[in-house]
């Protein structure tokens, strides 16, 4: 017969009094744990003063869900976030967006923080209801004046490129191209645009965002609209991207491969323009020589059919001094974008400038994977454009105030 070692049992009992006092430990660090998140949380996103003529409208009546532009959605979606009041969105320059806005401008350059930080503080702002800094807004319309001049150089025209010149080309290596009356007769004698001329401007860039995005009502109301690079805006998309267009650009690298350089059947490509009623159609005619009888082309053709659509071309000392000023502001890149030409133009030849299709980055703000552009998922040349840096740019002018840009839905 057997007999048990006391030291056994004395054992197996400290064993358990340890184990009980590593449970009670491992439970009250949690609970501290939630404590201090709980008290971050609200004082990140819950804790909201939202005051009219300084009286405070906050009155908790629920479950609200604010989309990525701000706006309130009631419901009990699990995936959403959720704040506890139903008034909204907060006003642009209350101290609680002032703090966030301060939160996004802190990070001074795109590797100082991870993509989904960088995300996590734009959303954040999203509460904040934008509006226009017209003090911020006029001191980069200067520094713009002063270095690009759109109302005066967007376009190659009689007055800035009179006959005879030996223009120059964009990219340096490409030489000179010398104004013949031919090619001076093309041009518009001035340009179209003043500063300031339009109210309220949409820029539309082609990105995935715009996907599912029902902006394109927005857009269309705008007083102007500008779009890049010949995109689709058939029935398929006007929810989404809206159909109105004053001007939009061309690649002619588009021509090229669509089109056969337009020195065959020029029918489609001019079926594909009307499309766009009366736009007028720009190009980047003076970037090297490749561009430039492809580019003059589509003059001709247009003539050729009666079009009362006009063709303009980008004056490359413009596009070189643009490209000088946004390298200057952290943009480094082979090439900028045709988007950020336009948004850059925009900002010269409107009071306030509304972004869409704008997101360089292969996640939504949620973290949701979203296709390169809205009609397809074909990605660029890489290493030729810098387009999470010039998204970055548009994010840190959105929170001074300069400009919006729009990244949830506007329904």
């Amino acid at each position: 017969m057997g007999y048990a070692d006391p030291s056994s049992s004395r054992d197996l009992l400290g064993n358990r009094t340890l184990f009980f006092i590593f449970i009670c430990a491992f439970a009250l660090v949690t609970l501290l744990q939630q404590i201090l998140y709980g008290r971050n949380y609200i004082k990140r996103g819950l804790q909201f003063s939202w005051q009219n003529g300084g009286e405070e409208l906050g009155n908790w009546t629920g479950i609200f869900n604010f989309t990525d532009d701000g706006a309130v959605k009631t419901g009990s979606d699990a995936g959403g976030r959720y704040f506890e009041f139903s008034e909204g969105p907060l006003d642009f320059n209350s101290t609680k967006c002032l703090d966030l806005r301060q939160d996004l401008m802190a990070v001074k350059v795109l590797s100082m923080v991870k993509e989904t930080e960088l995300f996590d503080r734009w959303k954040s702002l999203q509460i904040c209801k934008w509006e226009i800094n017209v003090t911020e807004a006029n001191i980069f319309r200067s520094a713009l004046a002063r270095c690009c001049n759109a109302p005066s150089f967007l376009f190659t025209t009689q007055k800035n490129t009179p006959l005879g010149t030996k223009l120059r080309y964009e990219v340096d290596t490409s030489g000179i191209f010398q104004i013949t009356p031919e090619i001076f007769n093309i041009f518009p004698k001035d340009m179209p645009y003043y500063r300031s001329q339009f109210k309220k401007c949409a820029v539309v860039g082609n990105g995935g965002i715009l996907k599912n995005s029902k902006c394109g009502k927005e857009i269309d109301s705008a007083d102007f609209v500008f779009r890049c690079n010949l995109p689709p805006i058939s029935h398929k998309y006007v929810a989404d991207v809206g159909m109105k267009t004053d001007v939009v650009t061309i690649n002619p690298s588009i021509i090229t491969d669509r089109f056969q350089r337009l020195e065959k059947w020029r029918k489609p490509f001019y079926e594909v323009l009307q499309r766009y009623e009366n736009a007028s159609i720009l190009l980047p005619a003076f970037y090297n020589t490749r561009n430039t009888d492809v580019s003059i082309r589509v003059k001709y053709v247009l003539d050729d059919f009666d079009s009362q659509q006009s063709v303009y071309y980008f004056h490359p000392q413009y596009l070189i001094n643009v490209s000088r000023f946004w390298l200057i502001q952290g943009v480094r890149a082979k090439r900028i974008s045709s988007g950020l030409i336009l948004v850059t133009a925009a900002l010269e030849l409107c009071d306030e400038v509304h972004l869409y299709g704008f997101w360089g980055f292969p996640m939504n703000p949620s973290g949701v994977f979203i296709t390169h552009h809205y009609y397809d998922n074909v990605k660029p040349r890489p290493g030729f454009h810098a387009m999470p840096s010039e998204i970055f740019n548009f994010i840190h002018m959105h929170s001074k105030g300069i400009l919006r840009v729009h990244t949830g839905s506007c329904c």
